[in-house]
């Protein structure tokens, strides 16, 4: 099938920001499909300016590319008003490099970053005429894959997807290419496929495995079905960065998006251990890519897409062990072509607003720190290491050296939280004003600061310490809100808060097993498409298809689960033992802290050994246990 390319011309010319929809990029791959073996396509169930600002589409990407027998191009969730317009004129859903059907690729790669985003892949399938359900797919049909952090509970999407990568995708994405160009080659059924791509450490293919359930919806029994498969499913881990591909030509959009500057990443991993964190297991062992690697790549990045700005990102960039020298690099050996450096995540002290003014010389753009909780009491139960002396240093130093605005990020609805801990909120909030007043006036500064305050509702995630704990009802969630609407206001405060049932579905989602699957599907059937989005989502939507499927959303979101109950996701593995969840649960009860293992005490938590490799965290050498 081919595009009716006068037919697309003119829906382009009626519907939002069009050049969303057309390619045509720099860096971007084109091939000959009649000349591949393999093709692959890599969606992204949101905007184009959300995906494409995501690195791990990019490195799959050129990995892919590189190969002289696949190709493989990208599309993403058209806006609401290309959706409509595609559906009512049939045109599929297509690629953005060679405008070619999806329903004509071998191999479609969804990329599930947050649990909201589901209802889009759904929409995506249809709209490319792709069966919804793996059991309704045919043999001639595409491969449907995912990966990303939301898979690490896959259960909720058992129904939709056929193979599952459980961890980092540069590590198995080539083997899961040459297995499906294996069974191509000899006429290979969709099942015998699929049990291939058991064969593939790190593939879940979900088919393969039965759930039983007791009466009132806990889990009896997962257990595999068929031999391929394996149980626990263990995640794929890049041992070494600085021997990991990483895209030197990026695709270079050609209008702007969320994260609109180079990015390179400068380490993979955290050992902080904040207890609600999901990256912060999940993306366990910490391993750096060398100094001189990181110069090396970021010259490439910047000569191939003549991108002014590089981001050294991590999920905390201050704590890499390199970061000074390499900004203070980066900064002297580029200033002179107007390239600036930003570090998106830093920590809450003094040396990291010491950075910030390293490499925010003549801009002052705003700084964000995340104390989480407002007391020191809940900051311990949470392990998040972090005092009320640090942040007034960091926010007296922020403010000293020319800051006018900060923001602070903390959760309300925290395991053990109380109103003491909504008061030390406030009161966190009015002492930071009050000390950039202070710091101001004393320099002579007339323009007055301020303060933001950021609140989320808390939201248990699988695989950290908190996921068997609930989300406290709606009703609560709301009431707390509304405490700190009403002590947070004054010249210098502003207050954002989430809305709260967007968070409840999102913990429904991030706790939920397969039973969902109708839910999911019912939902989207009746027009649910982009949740993520505050002018789109609409709970209401949801609630027949939970009523239908009979499943109250309350047993995943404001269930509190006991050690010994079979998770959703336990035939899952991130590394991170069980038992070392359930200990840093006991400990956060008590308030007793856990130290960053990379200070030289190991926490146990089961990574190393249960993934086969060498606790040596800060070197960037990884061996095997063996060696």
């Amino acid at each position: 099938m081919e595009i009716d390319s006068r037919l697309l011309e003119k829906i382009l010319m009626n519907v939002e920001k069009p050049i969303r929809y057309v390619g045509g990029e720099w860096n971007a791959t084109r091939k000959r499909h009649n000349d591949v073996d393999v093709k692959v396509l890599l969606a992204f169930p949101d905007t184009y300016e959300i995906g494409m600002s995501h690195l791990g589409l990019r490195i799959l990407y050129s990995i892919l590319n590189r190969r002289d027998d696949v190709v493989c191009e990208r599309t993403f969730m058209p806006w609401i008003d290309m959706y409509g317009a595609m559906r009512s004129s049939g045109i599929p859903l297509y690629s953005l490099e060679s405008c070619v059907p999806a329903g004509d690729f071998d191999i479609l790669g969804f990329s599930l970053q947050y649990e909201l985003s589901y209802t889009n892949v759904l929409a995506m399938l249809d709209l490319a005429g792709i069966p919804i359900l793996t059991s309704d797919r045919g043999e001639d049909e595409p491969l449907i894959i995912a990966g990303g952090p939301s898979v690490y509970n896959p259960e909720p999407m058992a129904d939709f997807i056929d193979a599952i990568l459980i961890g980092e995708g540069e590590d198995a994405i080539e083997e899961i290419v040459d297995v499906y160009k294996d069974a191509k080659a000899k006429g290979m059924s969709r099942l015998e496929l699929l049990q291939n791509l058991a064969g593939i450490s790190g593939v879940y293919v979900p088919s393969f495995y039965r759930v039983s359930y007791f009466s009132d919806g806990r889990i009896k029994e997962i257990e595999p079905t068929n031999p391929a498969a394996s149980y626990p499913v263990k995640k794929r881990v890049v041992r070494d960065l600085n021997q990991a591909e990483y895209p030197a030509r990026v695709v270079t959009p050609l209008t702007e998006i969320v994260h609109d500057r180079a990015v390179l990443e400068v380490f993979r991993g955290c050992a902080r251990g904040c207890r609600f964190c999901q990256a912060g297991m999940v993306y366990r062992p910490v391993r750096e890519r060398a100094p001189d690697k990181v110069l090396e790549l970021a010259e490439a990045i910047l000569k191939n897409t003549g991108y002014d700005e590089i981001s050294l990102m991590s999920l905390s960039s201050a704590d890499y062990s390199h970061v000074r020298d390499v900004c203070s690099s980066l900064l002297d050996k580029h200033r002179d072509m107007g390239i600036s450096v930003s570090l998106p995540s830093l920590r809450v002290d003094s040396f990291s607003v010491d950075l910030a003014k390293e490499v925010q010389k003549g801009r002052r753009t705003g700084l964000t720190f995340a104390p989480e909780a407002g007391t020191q009491r809940l900051r311990n139960v949470i392990n998040k290491g972090v005092t009320h002396d640090d942040l007034i240093h960091a926010a007296t130093a922020a403010f000293s050296e020319g800051w006018h605005s900060l923001k602070l990020y903390f959760m309300i609805g925290l395991p053990t939280e109380t109103e003491d801990d909504l008061k030390g909120i406030v009161d966190m909030a009015k002492e930071t004003l009050a000390c950039g007043r202070r710091e101001l006036r004393q320099a002579g500064v007339r323009k007055a600061p301020e303060v933001t305050v950021s609140v989320a509702s808390f939201v248990p995630k699988a695989h950290t310490p908190f996921q068997w704990q609930p989300q406290l009802p709606r009703e609560e969630l709301v009431r707390r809100q509304a405490y700190l609407k009403k002590h947070l206001r004054g010249k210098g405060l502003k207050l954002r808060w989430h809305d709260v049932d967007t968070s409840f579905l999102e913990v429904v989602l991030s706790r939920g097993s397969r039973r969902l699957g109708p839910v999911i599907e019912a939902a989207y059937r009746r027009g649910c498409k982009f949740d993520a989005w505050d002018s789109e989502f609409d709970f209401d939507k949801w609630m027949p298809g939970f009523r239908c499927a009979d499943i109250s959303p309350e047993f995943y979101g404001n269930t509190k689960w006991e050690y010994g109950d079979i998770l959703p996701w336990d035939h899952i593995s991130c590394g991170v033992s069980k038992e070392f969840l359930t200990q840093e649960a006991e400990r956060a009860l008590s308030g007793v802290l856990t130290p960053d293992c990379r200070s030289g005490l190991c926490s146990d938590c089961g990574v190393c050994g249960n993934l086969e490799v060498s606790p040596k965290v800060m070197s960037g050498a990884w061996k095997e246990v063996s060696e």
